[in-house]
């Protein structure tokens, strides 16, 4: 029986074991932490016939076949070039699942900023037109648990490629740098690469690099989806991608590449290929961004064949995306709006530009390396006051200083910072209170999607809403 090691107890890292020992593995899986939750799922994995390593720290041996790797295992790590270098295969969970499910067309999207809504609204789009097509990877359940519901009872090695069941007829996958960086051979129907600005640097390294592992995806793909309205994907341009489908949302005129394939808005419609397909009222979510990012749906899903009145039902029913601008309730006419997927200083600007001012802003965690110029000016331009919590408050707090902005406030924690922030909007006449962190979670929550449930609660405990 070949073995395989995977690396990480979390969604993906359990889903990969799953799909492994169904299909005729022996199977380790192993984290570096250790805690009660965790203990919970190693007797449960135990059960199942897999075992569980904790406060352990992956080292290859000769016996191993196969490594899969979880998309917070860094791939240049040490272990996995000793495992590459013994010649055991070493792969992420994404590629583990694509040699599952590669009979099924996917649509794969990525970029630093704007994956998550858009990859709703395709699922949403397709759903819509009656296809079988879960939105999975970052968003939604881990691909691995796709490939089980599709391949149960079946059995393989790790070479073989297995003909899936006919019940998905689309995989709607969003996927990150990190997963794209470990699953080289993932290769999409279409591609959708919605913005790229820096991040991630501290595993990346340069921009360069960066922009290459989002781009392989893309040159993978048989048809790409790309937002003519990034500076940086417009400045490539159609040197680099010839072939591809461009969108924008300031016209016909602005536009780069062949218009004939071209997504865009005029006169207040959305038009596809010269067709118009949707008004852009029908979505309900504000700004530009999410504006482009249905541009981008929709050409996936004219790409795909979808007819344009599915679109309209589906964009007409879209409720926004959890953690992304997500209205959570209106107090003495203050809206509190939960914008924890914000992770970096591009994505907190976007949403800041996007709610009604003035705002007072929650934001802090887990610093990430960046450019926060844009950032800063927008919060000039629309805060009444920011509350700063996380480590990175007083790093925060010795920013704003520097750029003249004094009205700010170290609330450390969460729960203070709501407290607090419904004070000061009373105090200010401000219309929102955003959550928009600028940083990742990691340092009080384990994920951006704890921080915004842990947000919601308190505004649902310690606010009575009218709505």
């Amino acid at each position: 029986m070949p073995i395989a090691h995977v690396i990480g107890l979390g969604k993906s890292g359990i889903a990969a074991a799953r799909l492994l020992k169904r299909n005729g593995w022996e199977v380790i899986l192993s984290d570096r932490k250790s805690s009660e939750a965790l203990e919970k799922w190693q007797q449960e994995l135990a059960n199942e016939g897999i075992a569980v390593k904790l406060d352990y720290s992956f080292e290859p041996t000769p016996s191993l076949q196969l490594v899969v790797v979880s998309p917070g295992v860094p791939w240049d790590s040490p272990a996995l070039v000793d495992a590459r270098n013994m010649g055991i295969e070493t792969i992420g969970e994404m590629e583990l699942a694509w040699r599952f499910l590669q009979s099924c067309p996917w649509v794969a999207i990525t970029g630093t900023n704007g994956k998550t809504t858009t990859t709703a609204l395709i699922a949403a789009i397709f759903q819509s037109a009656g296809l079988q097509a879960p939105a999975c990877g970052n968003i939604g359940e881990a691909v691995c648990e796709l490939a089980i519901s599709q391949n149960s009872g079946a059995s393989s090695t790790q070479n073989s490629k297995l003909k899936t069941q006919n019940s998905l007829d689309w995989v709607i996958a969003e996927i990150s740098s990190y997963q794209i960086e470990s699953s080289s051979g993932v290769a999409p129907r279409i591609g959708v690469w919605t913005t790229f600005t820096p991040d991630h640097l501290s595993r990346h390294y340069t921009l360069e690099n960066y922009y290459n592992i989002k781009a392989h995806l893309l040159r993978q793909s048989q048809q790409q989806v790309l937002n003519g309205d990034d500076p940086y994907l417009r400045n490539m341009g159609v040197e680099h991608w010839p072939d591809a489908c461009w969108t924008s949302v300031k016209g016909k005129a602005n536009l780069i590449g062949n218009p004939a394939k071209a997504v865009y808005i005029e006169d207040g419609w959305v038009v596809a290929q010269g067709e118009q397909i949707v008004p852009v009222a029908a979505l309900r979510m504000p700004g530009d961004h999410n504006q482009q990012n249905l541009l981008m749906a929709v050409a996936a899903a004219r790409l795909a064949g979808i007819e344009k009145d599915a679109i309209a039902q589906a964009i007409a029913n879209f409720p926004g995306v959890p953690h992304r601008l997500e209205h959570i309730c209106t107090w003495q006419e203050i809206d509190f709006i939960n914008d924890s997927k914000a992770t970096n200083y591009d994505a907190a600007q976007v949403g800041l530009a996007s709610v009604n001012s003035p705002v007072i802003l929650i934001a802090g965690g887990e610093a990430k390396a960046g450019d926060d110029t844009g950032w800063l000016q927008t919060i000039q331009a629309k805060a009444a006051a920011v509350l700063l919590i996380g480590d990175a408050a007083t790093a925060f707090s010795q920013r704003l200083k520097q750029v003249g902005y004094s009205s700010y406030e170290i609330a450390e924690t969460m729960a203070k910072a709501v407290t607090r922030a419904a004070e000061l909007a009373k105090q200010h006449d401000a219309r929102v209170v955003l959550l928009s962190p600028a940083c990742a979670s990691f340092d009080q929550y384990q994920n951006f999607e704890q921080r915004g449930d842990d947000f919601r609660q308190l505004c649902q405990q310690l606010l009575k809403p009218e709505s």
